[in-house]
């Protein structure tokens, strides 16, 4: 690959982290929100090293320089250029202006690590709102290890997208989240009962009631939800995180 060819590179791969974390949300497909300064950061460095190295070279003490070190009878042989697999390192670099890729779904939500919930030693009362508005992993912390039981019979609301479940009875609502980028993606799910599985990916907000199996406030019981409404919604902005949902503003 020509120095030309590598500072075209540089450049593209710049102006494209530069369009994906300033003018889009596409960014938070790779990593999560938490990170966009430092994309924001590489993508200028990029930038300037590309039109410094571009600046550099169009000078002519460089470029008279160049042509002799290119010149094969000065050295007795021609340099060996780089191999030809090198020239894919353009396809990130243009996908990233042209082309977003698909948001992580169901497929990855059925493949990916279950995120452990933390122990919550003392739980709040819960609000009176009904249907009270909840995240997956504050609901199963609820269910599993809240003392009070304040969960049982309360009307919920919960939102993810839909995962359909191996054994055919049910479906789950998920959330994919990011410790700190699609690498490390890991899923939080909720047993839905009491309704027809929508296609996969579809993102939904659920409302319910704890489905009764086990012991409530306990190990035994199941994170799953029996479903009195869903409700299609837009993908929220905050996709990979386990928060209630934010919509574009």
């Amino acid at each position: 690959m020509k120095r030309p060819v590598q500072i075209l590179l540089l450049t593209l791969t710049g102006i494209g982290l530069l369009h994906t974390a300033l003018f889009t949300d596409t960014y938070l497909r790779y990593v999560k929100a938490g990170l966009r300064p430092v994309l924001i950061t590489s993508g200028v460095v990029l930038l300037l090293l590309g039109l410094a190295a571009a600046a550099a070279r169009g000078g002519p003490e460089h470029t008279a320089h160049d042509d002799h070190e290119s010149d094969p009878e000065h050295h007795g042989h021609g340099h060996t250029g780089a191999p030809r697999i090198a020239w894919l390192l353009f396809l990130p670099a243009i996908s990233l202006l042209c082309y977003a890729p698909p948001a992580l779904g169901a497929y990855t939500a059925a493949r990916s690590n279950a995120k452990p919930v933390a122990v919550q030693k003392g739980f709040a009362p819960l609000p009176a709102t009904s249907p009270l508005p909840l995240t997956l992993t504050e609901f199963t912390k609820r269910v599993q290890q809240d003392p009070s039981r304040a969960i049982r019979s309360r009307l919920v609301r919960l939102t993810g997208f839909v995962t359909p479940a191996g054994d055919g009875a049910g479906w789950y609502l998920t959330r994919i989240i990011f410790t700190c980028c699609a690498a490390d993606s890991q899923t939080v799910k909720i047993h839905v009962y009491g309704a027809g599985a929508p296609p996969a990916n579809t993102w939904l907000a659920v409302t319910g009631t704890w489905h009764p199996r086990g012991t409530l406030g306990t190990r035994t019981a199941p994170a799953a939800l029996d479903a009195k409404d869903t409700r299609p919604i837009a993908q929220p902005v905050n996709a990979y995180t386990d928060d209630l949902p934010l919509t574009p503003s």
